[in-house]
């Protein structure tokens, strides 16, 4: 049944990559910066669509963190952000006005984009609005982190998605362009999740947080994947098969520890909490482009109309990754 499983797979990466070179006709480039990434440079991959309030701040933060390059696909924005990001000096843009949710929601164009431009690299894979944590983050440039796990023969690194909220309604702080959304979005839920296998992939299946409970309170089953793994040393056969969720080889998906002790592990800030929130759910509730005809919007226009307000008597406000690892959501392992 192993051999079976894994001969499987091995048909399914085929297929993802053989889909993704086909995916590749959906993409028209407007700026190829590529040729400015160097040996060992870490690099960022996303889509997005009408994202321009967020690109300055995203962009701040991960050359901060030390990103030498980022590789961005924008899905037909039309707010300027695409505008915006070929202007940047260290940013290469593609455009699509193909569907969001025919191209896996955007993994195809990111794998091929991978195949071209990542293999070899350090590749960090997030949205626009996700916040690479780390151990040592606030000390430690992305490349220390790197180079360890280079030295460690470790080729993957798991991050939770961590949804951070305001205290109070989710209209009652604007947002400014620019701004530190965690100026805003400080509060998150310190506890209320459920882990689960995936023992078709290995990887673990991670529910819970703010959405559940206020979202899908009846239905927590069918809240949003919380468990990513964003950070991959790349290789043209890898290709990602749900989000960051999972991807393939298999192997890439063990960054947890079953017999004892920590494996270091990271957290996703999920800005997705801000003022901004309702007009983008009501967009994506329209254009029907996300996962299981978009039920995850349908459920976030329900709660919204109703009450604006994810927090509660039990939320934790943010200060750092320390506090993170003492609550166990994310692990310097043997890191130190």
């Amino acid at each position: 049944m192993g051999a079976l499983r894994s001969y499987r797979l091995r048909l399914q990466r085929k297929r993802w990559r053989i889909r993704a070179f086909r995916k590749r006709r959906e993409l028209h480039c407007i700026a190829d910066r590529t040729r400015q990434i160097g040996p060992g440079d870490v690099l960022v991959f996303s889509t997005l669509r009408n994202e321009k309030i967020r690109l300055e701040y995203f962009l701040k933060y991960y050359r901060r963190l030390g990103v030498n390059h980022f590789v961005m696909v924008d899905n037909d924005s039309d707010d300027g952000g695409r505008e915006y990001l070929a202007d940047q000096p260290d940013v290469s843009l593609w455009h699509s006005t193909a569907s969001y949710k025919r191209a896996r929601f955007g993994i195809d164009w990111l794998n091929w984009l991978q195949w071209q431009h990542g293999h070899g690299h350090w590749c960090l894979n997030v949205d626009p609005d996700e916040f690479f944590v780390y151990p040592f983050c606030d000390t430690r440039p992305i490349r220390a982190l790197t180079d360890w796990l280079d030295a460690s023969s470790i080729k993957s690194f798991s991050a939770m998605l961590l949804d951070m909220y305001p205290k109070g309604r989710l209209d009652g702080f604007p947002y400014v362009e620019g701004q530190d959304p965690f100026e805003i979005a400080s509060w998150f839920d310190s506890g209320n999740y459920t882990i689960s296998k995936n023992h078709q992939f290995g990887n673990l299946w991670i529910q819970g947080g703010p959405r559940a409970r206020a979202f899908f309170p009846d239905n927590p089953d069918r809240a949003p994947a919380l468990n990513k793994i964003p950070l991959v040393k790349w290789h043209r056969q890898y290709a990602y098969v749900s989000s960051t969720h999972m991807l393939l080889p298999r192997g890439l998906n063990a960054v947890y520890d079953e017999w004892g002790g920590e494996k270091a592990s990271g957290v996703l800030l999920h800005a997705k909490f801000l003022d901004t929130f309702s007009v983008k759910a009501e967009e994506e509730l329209e254009r029907r482009q996300h996962y299981a005809r978009s039920h995850e919007y349908k459920a976030y226009a329900r709660r919204l109309q109703k009450d604006p307000d994810l927090w509660c008597n039990w939320s934790e406000k943010y200060i750092n990754w320390r506090q993170l690892e003492i609550l166990g959501l994310m692990s310097k392992g043997n890191w130190a």
